[in-house]
């Protein structure tokens, strides 16, 4: 039967054109390439996937770590620099921190430095307690107005309790009061009148983490200022937005920090891009910086504020 076949197969060989050297390679060059591209794809998008797994999985870790289930559950949040809370939004009972700053604002006629130190803590599960002490120095520049004495500018003093936690939509809110005694300028009646003024300030703090990664908070309420010897002031309402995206595996963040002060009914705003890096465990540095939308009063700013957590059994290391 072979034999019978042969005859047939040569016949209809013989009309078929013959390949040449070139033609051969290139067609063996395309089969060689249909078989491996398809082995390399899917290993170059299983590399992708495992790094995006991996950075998630570390998320993840860092968060469960955080947030564990105990009798005070609590929601990870991306705090602003400029506007910061009184100690996490679900603080733990034991949890402290640090601070210090510089503030630098262009006054037009002269510069203000603003030079800070505060101290958080939580006596209890979803307090947070503040105490800052603030000291502004002037810099004149350009022939401009009188500059105000250096001085203590006030003592602050803040609370702030955690009414709600969501741990499955990720979502915090909290109330709170900021009381601001202004200290006197002039050293002579420092002692007999000691206050000038006082600030009372109500709040709100919503916040919301949306994925692993995105983080935005509210923070509002209005200020009223009264003056020692005098009325009251007419009120401001301010309003703080941010939002912020947390680097994978990381501590650190980039977002934007927006601040509103409504007065004699105007707005004006000041936009803080900023960001957050972590140095180790327990110190990070915040850096923003303060871009008036109205330049009428002031105009660009830098903030910087070096934080330091000591270490704590609610606290986890995101690194």
């Amino acid at each position: 039967m072979p034999y019978v076949c042969l005859p047939i197969l040569r016949g209809r060989l013989a009309g078929l054109p013959v390949l040449g050297p070139r033609l051969l390679l290139r067609a063996a060059w395309t089969m060689l390439l249909s078989f491996l591209l398809p082995l390399y794809l899917p290993a170059q998008e299983r590399t992708k996937a495992k790094a995006d797994t991996s950075a998630a999985v570390r998320d993840s870790i860092f968060l469960q770590r955080v947030e564990r289930v105990t009798a005070s559950p609590k929601v990870y949040h991306a705090e602003p620099i400029a506007i910061d809370l009184m100690r996490d939004l679900g603080a733990r009972k034991g949890e402290a921190e640090w601070n210090v700053g510089v503030v630098q604002t262009d006054r037009l006629g002269y510069d203000d430095l603003v030079v800070f130190a505060e101290y958080e803590w939580a006596p209890i599960d979803r307090l947070g307690l503040e105490v800052e002490v603030p000291a502004v120095f002037h810099t004149r520049f350009g022939g401009g107005d009188k500059v105000p004495a250096n001085q203590v500018e006030s003592l602050k003093l803040a609370g702030m309790y955690t009414v709600h936690v969501d741990t499955t939509r990720h979502w915090s809110t909290a109330f709170g009061y900021l009381h601001e005694a202004l200290l006197t300028e002039s050293t002579r009646t420092l002692l007999r009148r000691p206050v000038r003024g006082q600030i009372f300030n109500p709040f709100l703090v919503t916040a919301r983490r949306w994925t692993d990664n995105w983080h935005t908070l509210l923070y509002t309420g209005p200020r009223l200022i009264r003056r020692s010897g005098g009325g009251w002031e007419r009120p401001v309402f301010e309003a703080n937005y941010s939002t912020h995206y947390m680097v994978p595996g990381t501590r650190n963040f980039v977002g934007l920090e927006v601040n509103q002060s409504v007065e004699r009914g105007r707005s004006n705003f000041v936009l803080r891009p900023q960001m957050r890096v972590g140095i180790n465990e327990h110190f990070l540095v915040g850096i923003s910086g303060g871009i008036p939308v109205n330049r009428d009063q002031e105009r660009v700013g830098t903030f910087i504020r070096l934080i330091y957590e000591p270490q704590s059994g609610n606290k986890a290391k995101r690194h």
